[in-house]
């Protein structure tokens, strides 16, 4: 993502004939890596939505929400029914998101204006101070 900055994509790009196999491909692997390493896979598929479709970054942080938010409903359907649910703490953490999620909408739009160069590398620095943090941790 930093490398590839000046590229803004292709407006309207979406999953065809051509790409869909590269599309499939990183969806596997994205979902593999969330799997084993019990992660979110929003991070993974924005890069790889943008790669395998050439996508502008906005487009792939939007598909990528849409993406993660099947999962996340799919996964906390599964664990309210298991009563694994703390509702008070869930309860104050949507609260913020709602409001963080309100700002940080507001926010990646500025910072994608353009070519959209400031969000793909802010993007990218968090997930290289994410791995940094990572590996701190195991160590």
């Amino acid at each position: 993502m930093i490398r590839g900055r000046h590229d803004e994509g292709i407006p309207g790009a979406a999953c065809n004939r051509e790409n869909v196999w590269k599309v499939g491909l990183f969806g596997l692997c994205t979902g593999g890596l969330s799997g084993f390493f019990g992660i979110g896979g929003g991070f993974l598929i924005v890069p790889a939505l943008m790669v395998a479709t050439h996508m502008p970054v906005l487009n792939a942080v939007g598909t990528s929400l849409v993406a993660v938010a099947a999962f996340g409903v799919t996964t906390a359907v599964s664990y309210a029914l298991s009563g694994l649910v703390d509702w008070a703490l869930a309860g104050w953490f949507i609260m913020g998101g709602v409001l963080g999620c309100l700002l940080g909408t507001r926010l990646g739009r500025v910072m994608g204006q353009g070519s959209g160069a400031t969000l793909k590398l802010v993007f990218a620095g968090l997930i290289f101070v994410v791995a940094g943090y990572i590996v701190f941790q195991t160590i």
